[in-house]
């Protein structure tokens, strides 16, 4: 996704389907992944209160990163133009360019680079749980305490 994100921010046309096909997958397999993630790292007590606060991550997102969208697309379409807009007026500021999202494509590879960095400290905090259950390798089966 980081890798997508900074082709997105080059806003060449020849990558763009290419380059939402490959962030569509990447969705994809998150969101298939966090189902199994959340109720192996939590326990299936609480799953549904961890995986729909998990859920609201996305809508909350949204919400703010579509508002940085529209602060920074304004801020350019006024830097383009350069004639401050009357209140008030009907002029409508129209931006041009990928330099129009530029800014906010960065921040998102920039979330992506803190999510992936988080999940390997998770990882890492995770191990020794996971080598204790499946100690022989990753052919083993874990181990019971009925022996």
């Amino acid at each position: 996704m980081i890798v997508n994100y900074l082709v997105f921010a080059l806003g060449l046309k020849a990558t763009l389907y290419i380059s939402v096909a490959i962030l569509g997958v990447c969705y994809g397999v998150h969101f298939s992944v966090m189902v199994s993630t959340s109720s192996e790292l939590f326990g299936l007590k609480q799953f549904g209160k961890i995986y729909n606060f998990i859920l609201l991550a996305n809508p909350l997102g949204a919400l703010v990163f579509s508002s940085l969208a529209g602060y920074v697309y304004d801020h350019e379409a006024a830097k383009q133009h350069s004639v401050a807009a009357v209140a008030g007026s009907d002029h409508v500021m129209v931006c041009y360019g990928p330099s129009c999202f530029r800014l906010t494509f960065f921040v998102l590879s920039g979330m992506a680079c803190l999510g992936t960095f988080l999940s390997v400290i998770l990882t890492v905090r995770i191990r020794p749980v996971y080598q204790t259950l499946y100690g022989g390798g990753p052919s083993s089966q874990p181990r019971s305490s009925a022996h």
